[in-house]
């Protein structure tokens, strides 16, 4: 349950916000990861290094409002300082020993979605084409475009 738990949370996660359309998808996970990015400023154990941690991931997290690729990047930033938590600071939960260590396996499930463009698992399943099927006419130019 140590490993499965923080990736069906990470699922849960996609699932959710999957819910809420664009462009409002998009800037609630670029606000949710500037969230994310301080939250071992309260008592993280690094000094200094959480001030510049929240700079950088602010900064990363900004420019997501207009980006998916930043939004992953920003979650695989606060992956990484997950993992220096878990070894050498302070969990991010403070009675829950392993919390930093779930955080660093629930991060890259949401990184892994954000990099892919922030699209609901079900998009996928539908066609735009409703005429996938059928034989194309020889007349039909690059320049026609397809019904949506």
């Amino acid at each position: 349950m140590r490993y499965l738990a923080p990736l069906l949370i990470g699922l849960l996660y996609v699932v959710l916000m999957s819910l809420v359309p664009e462009p409002h998808r998009r800037r609630l996970n670029a606000v949710v990861v500037a969230g994310a990015g301080a939250a071992y400023l309260g008592g993280g154990g690094l000094g200094g290094w959480e001030f510049a941690f929240t700079a950088l991931a602010t900064c990363v997290a900004y420019k997501g409002l207009d980006s998916w690729a930043f939004i992953g990047v920003a979650w695989l930033l606060h992956t990484a300082w997950d993992v220096v938590h878990h070894l050498k600071g302070h969990p991010i939960i403070p009675f829950a020993h392993d919390s930093s260590f779930g955080c660093a396996l629930c991060d890259p499930v949401i990184a892994v979605w954000c990099l892919g463009g922030g699209r609901a698992p079900w998009e996928s399943l539908r066609r735009t084409d409703e005429f996938a099927g059928v034989r194309r006419s020889a007349l039909r130019t690059k320049s026609a475009t397809l019904k949506e």
